[in-house]
C-alpha cells in the first residue's frame, strides 16, 4: 500500500530562492562586484584544455599557477583613464580590482609540459597530465 505525503510549497528550497530573488534589488549601484571567471574544461587522453573568459584584462595582468592537480587563475583589472577637468562620471558599473578562480582536476598535472595563451579576452590553458610512474615491487624483509 502506498503512503501519501503532504506537499508543502513553502518548504521547497527552490521556491524560496525564487521568491527571495523577486525581493532583491535588480541593481546595486553602490559597489561593483567582481565578475566570476567562467571556465570550460575539456579532457583528452594526454591532458586538459581550459578556456577562461577574462575580458578587459591585459595579457601581463593574468597569472596562472599549477600545483599538483590544482589550477589557479588570477587577474587584475586596472582602472584606465582618469576623470578630466570639466568632466563628471554619471555612472560607473565596471569592476576594478583582483579576481581569481581555483579548481582541482582529477589527475596530477605536468607544469613543465603545460602552456597558456591569451587572445581576445579568452585565456586558453593546455594542461598536460603527468605520466604515471610504474609501480615497483617491494621486497619483504
Amino acid at each position: 500500500m502506498a503512503t501519501l505525503q503532504v506537499y508543502d510549497p513553502f518548504g521547497d528550497a527552490q521556491l524560496d530562492e525564487l521568491v527571495r530573488g523577486f525581493l532583491r534589488p535588480v541593481r546595486n549601484d553602490r559597489t561593483a562586484t567582481p565578475a566570476a571567471i567562467k571556465v570550460d574544461v575539456k579532457e583528452t587522453d594526454k591532458g586538459y584544455t581550459v578556456h577562461a573568459e577574462i575580458p578587459g584584462v591585459k595579457k601581463e595582468d593574468n597569472h596562472v599557477s599549477v600545483e599538483g592537480n590544482q589550477v589557479t587563475i588570477a587577474a587584475e583589472v586596472k582602472r584606465e583613464g582618469e576623470v578630466k577637468e570639466g568632466e563628471r562620471v554619471l555612472r560607473s558599473e565596471r569592476y576594478y580590482g583582483s579576481v581569481y578562480r581555483s579548481f582541482t582536476l582529477p589527475a596530477e598535472l605536468d607544469e613543465n609540459a603545460s602552456g597558456a595563451k591569451y587572445d581576445n579576452g579568452v585565456l586558453e590553458l593546455t594542461l598536460a597530465k603527468k605520466i604515471a610512474a610504474p609501480g615497483r615491487k617491494l621486497t619483504i624483509q
